[in-house]
């Protein structure tokens, strides 16, 4: 039955951050809760998780009401939430045993998670030596010593110690370089084959589109887009033209009216109707004996979704 997100509202005042939101999880994987700054999406995740009290609405797990008591739950909160001058290994400990993992397991999974997000130079430090040569322990890491990133992973490790049924990640790429991206997207990937239920919510379109299979988009404070993100995608058809040619290809773009989203020495980013209007330009090509190196039609992005769709409505404020 998984997870039921029932009529979520949320009032400050006379302002609405949360507007009757809704959506299901019938099956493991990842659900992507996007949308701009302010639109509600964070509240709408502490509302999920009890954190906030709703003004309406109910969140059930396998048809009861969600829990900590029902389900085991990670959260990677998108807000540092770390005692800056205190030893990590203690927080660590502290936070794991909060979520009733006994000391002895608790290790064993710090150590596994230390070593699989690369944070071992830090939560197991190595001996130094003082002036005089003698061995002395290594000193333990706080988090005002850490990069944000590595910060970052820190909470993450947090969030799955206890091993958890629902993880719900709030920004969880942020501050991340590269190959610590990929790292966390490579653990996320494991979850997923693991039969995991995440909710992911953030701003990095192309790293959530990697993963989810469904979405809700909010803007305003309510769903404006929501379902199955292949369904969406081809609702919208193939009208994005990737084309690279060997000269200057303009005036047949031109004739056929289509719009040059992007043009760089010959190679064109292009919008188009749909697959008969970039045919056309392709038999225009073809005829013209014009070498075409690269002729790409494809979907939308969910990035190119969100800021059409985005776009859209705040024009109608």
């Amino acid at each position: 039955m998984g997870l039921e997100v029932k009529d979520l509202s949320k009032k400050y005042g006379d302002k609405v951050v949360v507007d009757h939101v809704s959506f299901s999880m019938e099956n493991p994987g990842v659900y992507a809760l996007l949308g701009t700054n302010g639109a509600g999406k964070t509240t709408t995740i502490r509302m999920i998780l009890d954190m906030l009290d709703k003004d309406s609405g109910e969140v059930l797990w396998n048809g009861q009401p969600l829990s900590f008591d029902n389900c085991n739950i990670g959260y990677l909160a998108e807000e540092r939430g770390l005692y800056q001058k205190y030893s990590l290994m203690d927080q660590i400990m502290y936070f794991g045993r909060l979520r009733g993992v006994k000391d002895d397991v608790l290790k064993e999974k710090i150590r596994y998670w230390s070593g699989r997000l690369k944070l071992d130079e830090y939560l197991y430090p190595q001996a130094v030596k003082d002036a005089r040569g003698r061995s002395k322990k290594g000193k333990p890491k706080s988090p005002d010593q850490l990069s944000k990133g590595n910060q970052q992973k820190i909470q993450f490790l947090i969030a799955m110690l206890s091993e958890p049924e629902l993880l719900v990640l709030d920004e969880p790429f942020s501050g991340l370089d590269p190959v610590n991206t990929d790292i966390l997207k490579d653990v996320v990937r494991e979850q997923i084959d693991a039969g995991k239920y995440i909710i992911m919510s953030s701003h990095q379109m192309a790293a959530v589109e990697e993963f989810c299979t469904d979405i809700t988009i909010m803007s305003r404070s309510r769903a404006l887009v929501q379902g199955n993100l292949n369904e969406i995608k081809k609702g919208y058809g193939r009208v994005k033209l990737a084309l690279k040619c060997e000269q200057d290809v303009k005036e047949y773009i031109d004739k056929l009216g289509i719009t040059i989203l992007s043009e760089k020495e010959n190679e064109y980013e292009l919008r188009v109707t749909g697959e008969q209007q970039a045919n056309a330009l392709l038999w225009e090509l073809v005829n013209a004996t014009i070498p075409v190196i690269r002729f790409d039609l494809s979907e939308l992005s969910l990035h190119e979704i969100f800021v059409k769709e985005v776009g859209a409505d705040e024009e109608k404020q």
